[in-house]
């Protein structure tokens, strides 16, 4: 029997995934707080419900993707939230982006519902997400991954079990805080280039051909040249998981300096009013400085 599955939250990630569910022949009810972000789903078979707990109601399978953990936390707790629809022994998928210390809170919050939880956020953005190349990083029991495997695959290349509950928010947090650090690094090392004479496509040529080349770094310098800050990642996202991975690292005694150091960078890009770009216009707070005199 098809399971049915429930997505909650679809903004740049959420609609790729409800969509791949849908082309992989899954029922699928959809829930968005802003309730036109879901209609264009209804046409390809969605459910489109009114609240969280009526999309979880009648889902085997409850995935969300939400921007942090006060959104978590209002989607799945609250009154019309989606652990009070959910039916026992359904199982929750939190793949949102999140910390470790929600994620072993809501396993208990889970647990007295008789509900089943693995937190499976996801490397990849809004590319990735349409195009199901997604790669899932689970914390949780192998059994009841098991169990939506299926599900998982149809929106993803990888799924990866990484360990017991929180092990997928925590690996998350350490992939989000690598990038983050290089993002910003570029940032600086972009605009020192475009200030310096240099040959900025000879220069780029160089970095991405040598130690510092990485995919990373080729999609987003592409970006940050042409400023097209369309989004696939939200700049404000980034700022956000920069600050829950030095403060996650922190309960284990390790002080992510080069974290805090590009936080600032994604504050400063937010403050000046690209909070809701691509998370490569970090840069442009860097370009409106005047040059030392």
């Amino acid at each position: 029997m098809t399971q049915r599955v429930a997505i909650l939250g679809l903004g740049t990630m959420g609609i790729g995934m409800a969509k791949n569910l849908l082309a992989s022949g899954f029922s699928v009810n959809a829930y968005n707080r802003t309730r036109a972000k879901a209609e264009p789903l209804a046409a390809a078979g969605a459910v489109i419900a009114d609240t969280p707990a009526d999309a979880a109601r009648d889902a085997d399978v409850i995935v969300s993707m939400l921007s942090d953990d006060h959104a978590s936390r209002q989607m799945l707790t609250s009154e019309q939230g989606a652990l009070v629809g959910a039916k026992p022994g359904a199982v929750l998928v939190e793949s949102s982006t999140v910390t470790p210390a929600w994620i072993a809170e809501l396993a208990g919050l889970a647990a007295e519902r008789g509900l089943h939880l693995l937190d499976a956020p996801v490397t990849g953005s809004r590319v990735q997400a349409e195009s199901a190349q997604l790669t899932f990083l689970v914390g949780g029991d192998a059994a009841v991954l098991d169990r939506v495997r299926a599900v998982l695959a149809a929106m993803s290349k990888d799924v990866v079990l990484l360990g017991p509950i929180g092990s997928g928010a925590r690996m998350k947090l350490i992939n989000n805080f690598l990038c983050g650090v290089q993002i910003a690094s570029l940032a600086e090392g972009l605009s020192w280039i475009e200030r310096s004479g240099l040959d900025l496509e000879l220069a780029l040529k160089v970095l991405k051909n040598g130690a510092p080349g990485s995919p990373l770094l080729g999609a987003i310098s592409a970006r940050m040249v042409e400023a097209r800050y369309d989004v696939n990642f939200l700049l404000s996202l980034m700022d956000k998981d920069l600050r829950y991975a030095t403060a996650d690292a922190a309960t284990l005694g390790v002080d992510l300096r080069t974290a805090k150091t590009a936080e600032t960078r994604f504050a400063e890009a937010a403050s000046a009013g690209y909070a809701e770009k691509d998370m490569s216009a970090v840069i442009e707070p860097l370009r409106a400085q005047a040059p030392a005199s």
